[in-house]
């Protein structure tokens, strides 16, 4: 049996479409000002235009950015769109139903996550898609920041042997009041955050077998839940999977950690991820690799997950919709097994 992290998808490693379809990007928020935009451009992907109900905000977005065409309402938007746009879908899962109705059938699709609140929203927003036919893939950047891309490739060519643990442990303190439109959510950390993480651990060791969690608030602050412990069973496997998240530690950066630890039986990968050591700022990006011969030492990469990671996803949707890839690992249909 080869391992799932032995074999990955060829998509993850593909170079991004050399004539990218236009994209219209659907919402005018600061994840779009601060990783689309600047990964849009980075990339060379043409943007179409942009759509927010508050067209001034699309508007200011679009002059800072060199984007076209400015709308107020979607359909607007569909309406003068080229036939091969690919529209990302910029907005919180609540008004995904609404936006996926007016976009042409058969049309690429990036979605946000997490892919609804709920797994019924989830499995509503999978029967829309096919009802639809829409080519539809979830922004789980993630799995595309560069320093998850490189580790990706050493564990695949065995350079650490058999996976053997899978540490995903962040402990910092984050400022929940950057994302005003996430308050009232009752999974707040798991939907937000974790999300990010098992979405993760699955992308290179498959669907666990079971999962083991628990969730809890702070008691001196209002958020529903910003503290997680999650443990992903995998039978037969020699495996301790763990994705451990305090967002609470408030008592100074010394002792905050953001980082993925591979471990197997020759070896070991750890990337720091520094975007949450101060985010949106960020602190500093790090992959390290440990052999028995070598002990620990820096590999080289270039990028960071804001905003390069978003190039990914995005080329990764545009690489299938174009045929240059035969799989879409971050389909609708994969991710939904995220959110199970």
């Amino acid at each position: 049996m080869t391992y799932p992290e032995l074999a990955p998808d060829p998509a993850y490693q593909l170079a991004p479409p050399s004539a990218p379809r236009p994209i219209v990007v659907v919402g005018a928020g600061g994840i779009v000002r601060d990783a689309h935009l600047p990964a849009y451009r980075k990339a060379g992907f043409p943007v179409h235009a942009l759509v927010d109900v508050v067209r001034s905000k699309a508007e200011d977005l679009a002059a800072r950015f060199g984007v076209p065409a400015v709308f107020g309402s979607v359909a607007d938007a569909v309406a003068d769109a080229p036939a091969d746009a690919v529209y990302d879908v910029a907005l919180m899962p609540e008004q995904f139903e609404d936006t996926l109705r007016q976009l042409p059938e058969g049309a690429g699709v990036l979605l946000q996550k997490p892919l609804g609140h709920r797994l019924a929203e989830t499995r509503r927003l999978q029967q829309l898609v096919r009802e639809r036919r829409l080519v539809a893939a979830v922004n789980t950047q993630l799995r595309f920041a560069p320093y998850v891309q490189v580790a990706r490739r050493l564990i695949a060519e065995g350079v650490v042997g058999e996976l053997v643990d899978l540490e995903v442990r962040v402990s910092v303190e984050t400022h929940w009041e950057l994302f005003p439109q996430v308050f009232g959510l009752d999974r707040l950390e798991f939907n937000m955050h974790s999300v990010h993480y098992l979405d993760l651990v699955r992308s290179f060791l498959g669907d666990p077998t079971s999962v083991s969690a628990v969730t809890v608030p702070h008691p001196a602050k209002p958020h529903p839940n910003t503290r997680s412990a999650v443990l992903l069973h995998y039978a037969g496997r020699p495996l301790r999977v763990l994705v451990s998240t305090n967002h609470d530690n408030s008592f100074g950066a010394e002792h905050e950690a953001s980082s993925i630890t591979w471990q197997g039986t020759r070896g070991a990968v750890r990337a720091q991820m520094g975007l949450l050591l101060d985010y949106p700022r960020g602190g500093p990006d790090r992959l390290q690799l440990a052999t028995a011969e070598h002990g620990w030492r820096d590999v080289p990469f270039e990028g960071s997950w804001f905003p390069d990671a978003f190039i990914g996803s995005m080329a990764a949707l545009q690489n299938h919709l174009t045929g240059a890839s035969a799989a879409l690992p971050t389909s609708v249909d994969d991710v939904a097994r995220t959110m199970a």
